[in-house]
């Protein structure tokens, strides 16, 4: 694991120094690959758990449609919390530790999953429903087998738009020690040279690299559970 870095005094550049330092990054490639690995972790267990909830939330919102606006607006009060201020907040009660960073990715998670799972669910056409009903599936069978699957397209739409912010966010938990690639960045900005613009430039791109990997990969499971909607959409 990535530990947070030890505030030191800045490193002032020098004037020959060129803007990347090429040899830094090649010197290490391990520590780029290990906070790389946090980083989908990380993530990896904010979208798991986030889901998990969120899924539950929804169920409830759909069964009894009174708790959806109390539902979302908790939700949403969470997702204005600025990351920082939220970290703040958890840290005197549950320290830096994995928890703390957890917390705070899985809450933002939320809002998003939960719209997104609703508005799938019904977003299902009516008669499709009825005529599912009429063969005599029973109200779990109907959602799993009938209006789960087809709400799918809407549904990770939310998980792609979930996951792209949550590997954003966890480069603000290097503050807490749990940042991933964060490290760099953060360890980058205490140093006016080319090794700290080297290693701002590491964990961004390398950021942005696993974001859109991330989001590719989703959707490539898009198209993989929903086969249908590439036939509809080839006719």
């Amino acid at each position: 694991m990535i530990v947070a870095p030890v505030i030191v005094a800045p490193v002032i550049a020098q004037a020959d120094e060129p803007f990347v330092r090429w040899d830094w990054v090649g010197r290490n490639l391990d520590n780029l690959w290990a906070a790389t690995q946090e980083h989908i972790v990380l993530t990896g267990i904010a979208i798991g758990i986030g889901l998990i909830i969120s899924m539950g939330l929804s169920i409830v919102a759909l069964r009894w449609r009174k708790t959806y606006t109390p539902i979302t607006w908790v939700t949403g009060l969470l997702y204005a919390i600025p990351s920082l201020a939220l970290f703040a907040l958890l840290v005197p009660i549950t320290g830096l530790t994995l928890l703390t960073a957890e917390i705070g990715l899985v809450s933002y998670t939320l809002l998003i999953l939960i719209r997104n799972i609703v508005a799938g669910i019904d977003g299902v056409p009516e008669p499709i429903i009825e005529a599912a009903r009429g063969m005599g599936y029973t109200e779990r069978k109907l959602f799993t087998d009938i209006q789960l699957p087809l709400a799918m397209p809407v549904i990770i739409a939310g998980v792609r738009i979930a996951t792209v912010t949550t590997i954003g966010l966890i480069t603000i938990t290097a503050l807490i020690g749990q940042g991933g690639l964060g490290f760099f960045i953060l360890r980058g900005l205490q140093f006016y040279s080319a090794i700290g613009t080297t290693q701002i430039l590491a964990g961004t791109v390398l950021s942005v690299v696993l974001a859109v990997t991330a989001d590719l990969l989703l959707l490539g499971l898009e198209r993989l559970l929903t086969p249908w909607a590439r036939r509809r959409a080839v006719m």
